[in-house]
């Protein structure tokens, strides 16, 4: 449904600094940047910016909004909380189970040092089909979908159509 996300910050290269570590505890990586105004990050995409207000006003958070992000696996969203921590975020809550949101749940939370609410979350068969899906449907190679000598045959006119073009020129 959503395409991306923006938050308002007051300095984008202290926000880079803290973001860099923190979605890269996830395994995200910086996928753009504008600087002094923006920088975004995502796997490939880029999913979740940070930058100046357009109205070159004081952002200020959004009243009981927070950004969830995609953890792999329990061990990165420890890596998320405690680097957030140690990059100038504040507790918003620990590593650990959220029954109240689900049986499988497993979260935590921080303020960045604009005031924003993140979130680490990791579902297990959520994260295995979030991957399944974002790479599409399994497909076999060229090698397992035909037989060996059909392949070779085919590399044989494909040779042999690239000499009679290369001739005619």
């Amino acid at each position: 449904m959503l395409h991306h996300v923006s938050v308002g910050v007051t300095d984008v290269s202290r926000a880079a600094e803290f973001y860099d570590a923190v979605l890269g505890a996830l395994g995200y990586k910086r996928t753009a940047q504008y600087l002094p105004y923006a920088i975004a990050y995502g796997e490939g995409v880029s999913e979740f910016w940070i930058q100046l207000p357009a109205d070159q006003g004081t952002p200020s958070p959004g009243k009981g909004a927070h950004f969830g992000f995609a953890a792999r696996n329990q061990s990165a969203v420890h890596r998320f909380h405690e680097t957030a921590l140690a990059k100038g975020g504040k507790d918003e809550g620990a590593p650990g189970p959220r029954p109240d949101y689900g049986p499988d749940y497993y979260g935590a939370f921080a303020i960045d040092p604009f005031g924003n609410k993140i979130e680490a979350v990791f579902i297990a068969g959520e994260a295995r089909s979030r991957r399944n899906t974002a790479r599409g449907p399994k497909r076999k190679s060229a090698a397992k979908r035909m037989p060996a000598r059909k392949l070779k045959a085919k590399a044989k006119r494909g040779t042999a159509t690239r000499k009679r073009k290369a001739r005619r020129r």
